[in-house]
């Protein structure tokens, strides 16, 4: 709950203009599809060319008075109903757990009084109260924030929280993506400080609302398997016909019985016709996904089995899939010398390093829900734990918030002796460089640890501390003396499984191409680390903006790396893919992903961080969001 200081005189909407707005609008909520209940399960079975065929035949079987034949044939179709019902209720249980995982709630300003409330009970106008590690319910305006940090991924692809600043009164661009914009969007996790929000958008009016409802100007492309029976039924037709009707004339001609020539020939075409084909691929299809399953991806249509067998491109993502999405502090630098926190023994970080990591952690929340944060603790506390350098008895007295003009915050703490302030910052490096007066030298020689950091595919923070004798603190941190005490490099580590698994996928012909909206220096370094073909070579999303289709179609025979990649170009790749005849397989977790989840052969959706639009456009849903398992997946497929 924020106090009443902090939310001043805003009263909210009351109840009665809730309901108003309710009656209006409608609940804050996207409509996903319809659940597939026995008869539209039934109706999607039957459309397949095979089964058409064989209801078909039972129908022609059942006139002509072959009334056993006839159920035998019509059984076959119930058998395959039967067995595709089954797994497709299964896959909807899955579902509807990873839903109800995902079901936000929000805290509101109504008459006055904070209140809790399910998320799909927000309204338009309604006041929202966010902090670290709240789903945001609804798009909405920040009227007043404290270093609020937002992920936005599910939007935007990129990995990186972007930081809000307080709304202006000027109307500038709602979309997501960028730096200190002063909106916040539905489904995005707020990842550190705090905020109050007005609501904007509700339901399918959200960014996320809209995008699943482009979905339906996507036609999906039939699978491979179908497009094949359907050759096969086709072909099996032409020449059934044609027998039938030889069969019919030769009786004409020759014997003058036309009734029984007909019947004879629709008995003999009937007859050549694979009636127990359908029932057979069924179950092995069944059995496939049973298969699957074991290795954490749910199928959710079928034929896609077969299809991901077939695949020769698979498009992955970078976090969380081929990386852990967590953020590990692997480097330490001080005064231009580097320390491997990973190749140290345990109780052995070198001394000089200490005061790196205390800062680290006064600069950081007392309980950190950033993930950095969370990280910078971690480490203090396990090499630390039993020294000078933890204070967890210490108070925060003032916290100095980050701004669009100085990317880094700073706390001020109270010393023991409570005569002085002990003052703890950390921020991008070029902010803690303006903070500590570097000169041009001082700045040089940072720039070079920065770009080794860099190479090295780590997310660079810097540190600095200042003291403070015990009076008036100023306004502004450029007024502290600060002192640089280091550098901190953090990596999102790349899965242990990935490089083996990369190596399985070339070896069996298919090619992987990774796309992540993280820069390109972290993505050609975690491309060198699990092995991809021809690393150095990136497209960005700048670089994509401008290109041409048949541009793109040339350059993307080499390429296997997309940086800087907003969701929305994903499916320029997938189709540049698909004209130049590949079977593409595309991995997803975001709302915008969907469009090219759909668009691709096979679709697999993230289980653990996906979104419902997500899940819903693809065929395949990765429940442990690992790339090992597609690759295991692919295996199966083609057995």
């Amino acid at each position: 709950m924020f106090s009443g200081k902090e939310i001043g005189n805003i009263k909210g909407l009351s109840e009665k203009e809730v309901s108003e707005r309710l009656r209006q609008h409608g609940y804050n909520e996207i409509h996903s599809q319809k659940k597939r209940n026995v008869f539209l399960i039934f109706f999607n079975v039957v459309k397949e060319p095979m089964l058409l065929l064989l209801i078909g035949c039972g129908t022609i079987y059942f006139f002509l008075g072959e009334h056993k034949d006839a159920l035998m044939l019509l059984s076959f179709v119930l058998v395959v109903v039967g067995i595709t019902f089954y797994q497709e209720r299964k896959t909807e249980r899955t579902l509807e757990a990873l839903r109800d995982l995902s079901s936000p709630r929000a805290l509101v300003i109504r008459n006055s009084e904070q209140k809790r409330i399910a998320g799909r009970e927000v309204v338009k106008d309604d006041i929202i109260v966010i902090k670290e590690g709240d789903r945001v319910p609804a798009d909405a305006v920040v009227l007043s924030s404290s270093n609020l940090s937002v992920d936005e991924s599910l939007l935007t692809g990129e990995s990186v929280p972007a930081r809000k600043s307080d709304w202006d009164g000027k109307e500038i661009s709602k979309h997501p993506g960028g730096e200190d914009l002063p909106f916040v969007y539905s489904g995005t996790l707020v990842i550190a400080g705090r905020g109050i929000a007005k609501v904007l958008s509700i339901g399918t009016h959200t960014e996320m609302g809209k995008i699943g409802k482009s979905l339906q100007g996507i036609r999906e492309e039939d699978t491979l398997l179908k497009k094949e029976t359907g050759k096969i039924v086709r072909n099996f037709s032409i020449a059934g016909a044609i027998l039938c009707l030889l069969i019919i004339l030769i009786y004409g001609f020759t014997r003058g019985d036309w009734l029984n020539g007909i019947l004879s020939g629709l008995t003999l075409s009937m007859a050549m016709l694979p009636e127990e084909f359908p029932v057979v691929l069924i179950i092995f299809l069944t059995l496939g996904a049973w298969r699957i399953s074991k290795s954490q991806v749910l199928t959710r249509r079928a034929p896609a089995i077969e299809t991901l067998g077939a695949a020769t491109v698979l498009c992955t993502d970078k976090t969380g899939t081929l990386t852990l999405n967590a953020m590990h502090l692997t480097t330490l630098c001080v005064k231009n010398v580097y320390y491997d926190v990973d190749t140290k023994k345990v109780n052995s970080l070198p001394e000089v390093v200490h005061d790196l990591v205390e800062y680290g952690i006064l600069a950081s929340q007392k309980d950190p829900f950033d993930p950095i944060e969370k990280e910078v603790k971690r480490l203090g506390e396990f090499y630390l734990s039993d020294s000078e350098h933890m204070h967890n008895s210490w108070r925060i007295i003032k916290e100095y918030p980050l701004s669009k003009v100085l990317l880094a915050l700073s706390h001020v703490w109270e010393s023991p002796d409570k005569q002085n302030y002990i003052i703890s910052t950390k921020g991008s490096p070029e902010a803690i460089a303006d903070l500590c007066h570097f000169s041009q030298f001082q700045q040089n020689e940072m720039s070079v640890c920065i770009e080794e950091m860099a190479n090295r595919g780590l997310r660079v923070l810097g540190v600095a501390r200042a003291f403070f004798k015990k009076t008036d603190l100023p306004d502004a941190q450029h007024d502290f003396h600060f002192e640089f005490v280091g550098l901190l490099g953090f990596i999102d580590p790349v899965r242990a499984t990935v490089p083996a698994s990369v190596r399985e996928a070339h070896e069996a012909g298919m090619r992987v191409i990774m796309i992540t909206g993280d820069y390109s220096g972290t993505a050609i370094y975690v491309a060198k680390q699990i092995g991809l073909e021809n690393p150095e070579q990136c497209i960005t999303g700048l670089e994509l903006e401008v290109m041409d289709h048949l541009q793109l179609r040339e350059r993307i025979k080499t390429v296997n790396v997309f940086a800087r990649v907003v969701p929305e170009q994903k499916l320029l790749i997938v189709n540049a893919l698909k004209a130049n005849g590949a079977v593409v397989a595309m991995t997803g977790d975001g709302v915008n992903d969907a469009p090219a989840l759909k668009s691709a052969n096979v679709g697999i959706a993230m289980g653990g961080r996906g979104t419902d639009v997500a899940r819903e456009a693809s065929a395949l849903v990765l429940l442990n969001d690992d790339f090992s398992s597609i690759v295991h997946a692919v295996k199966l497929g083609r057995r």
